[in-house]
């Protein structure tokens, strides 16, 4: 696309999904989990949750919005409950942040052949749809997620022996889901990939390669399980790719700029567009942007979901001028870097400091892009 389309994801304002729990919604978690309270119960108050969330990203003028993921414990918990095959197991790598504190978390594993056994995300668009008079979008996590943080040990060896099983499993479990997110008339979806972001990481590589596999081979391979996964999406649904270092509880994965991965990633991955983290020198520069294809756009995420601070919008309208020394401004966009709570317990900020930032999002766009 010569530039972004008007009415058509992405927009000049878009977010990356996740928004932060109510105080009473991570309670009911807690409950619901223990067994304090019943099913009927739960989804009602997510389903009043919900209705308020989107109420907020309309009202700061948002042209997209989600459920705010509150159906879901982490962005990829509900996938893996909902597929038959996978269980849950202690993650290779740890979340940090900049004092150097770490933080262990879980990943996925499959002890059986993988397989949908029932919807994944179609009800929270159902639901969605129903409350919101704009665009709404469906976040998945990308199918790296499936494979990449216990490295080489993602499922029992007499299962999957071969890699290239089961992506192919794992690409028919999104094509199901796709086909059916697109008949109840999805028209945004957003896969979240972390994976290949880490990848560009010199301490991660060496890592993975401790663990018998090489790092621009899983590159390739993310890319392709990607391309399967979308192949028999409809034209007129827009997929994104949302790509960052991890987040929890304001800690990442990893660091290092797209610069590696970017000329295979962008050019191969056959998507729309991409939502990238750009908030902190850890993203490194925008010269990778020169990467990306013409028919291709860029959601740069420019405001932090991990800290209090509330940008200046003077310091994004300079760092969308020297993207676009890159790539040109017509294929733009602007957003946060990553999710407000990628898991229940969310980032280390109010939900009024996350409502400043929707804010500032949408003037930001309106004054780089005016009509």
């Amino acid at each position: 696309m010569a530039s972004l389309v008007q009415g058509r994801p992405p927009f000049r304002a878009d977010h990356v999904g996740s928004l932060l729990r109510p105080p009473a919604l991570r309670q009911a978690f807690r409950q619901h989990a223990a067994g304090e309270i019943a099913d009927a119960e739960f989804g009602a108050l997510q389903d009043q949750c919900i209705r308020d969330v989107v109420a907020m990203q309309e009202q700061v003028g948002l042209q997209v919005v989600t459920d705010g993921e509150f159906r879901r414990g982490s962005y990829w918990g509900r996938f893996v409950e909902r597929t038959q095959g996978f269980e849950i197991k202690s993650a290779t790598f740890k979340f940090r942040n900049d004092q150097g504190h770490e933080v262990d978390f879980t990943a996925p594993y499959a002890n059986a052949k993988i397989k949908r056994a029932q919807p994944l995300a179609l009800d929270e668009y159902t639901f969605l749809h129903g409350v919101t008079h704009v665009t709404g979008k469906i976040t998945l996590p990308s199918p790296s997620t499936m494979h990449f943080y216990r490295c080489a040990d993602y499922a029992d060896p007499a299962v999957y022996s071969d890699v290239e099983k089961f992506f192919s499993d794992l690409a028919d479990i999104f094509k199901q889901e796709i086909d059916e997110l697109a008949k109840a008339g999805c028209r945004y979806i957003q896969l979240d990939e972390v994976a290949v972001a880490l990848l560009c990481d010199p301490a991660i590589r060496a890592q993975v390669e401790a663990s018998g596999s090489r790092p621009d081979t899983l590159v390739d391979l993310y890319i392709d399980g990607i391309n399967q996964a979308v192949a028999a999406c409809p034209d007129d649904v827009v997929i994104g790719i949302h790509m960052c270092r991890g987040n929890f509880k304001g800690h990442y994965l990893g660091a290092g700029g797209y610069e590696s991965v970017a000329e295979r990633f962008f050019a191969n991955t056959n998507v729309n567009h991409f939502l990238l983290e750009y908030d902190t020198e850890r993203a490194g520069d925008f010269a990778p942007l020169r990467f990306v294809p013409p028919n291709k756009g860029v959601v740069l995420g420019l405001v932090s979901s991990k800290t209090r601070v509330i940008e200046s919008l003077d310091v994004l309208k300079r760092r969308t001028q020297e993207a676009s020394r890159y790539i040109d401004l017509d294929r733009l966009a602007i957003g946060p870097q990553c999710g407000f709570a990628s898991t229940v317990a969310g980032n280390p900020l109010t939900e009024a400091e996350q409502r400043a930032k929707l804010a500032l999002i949408v003037e930001a766009a309106a004054a780089i892009w005016p009509r």
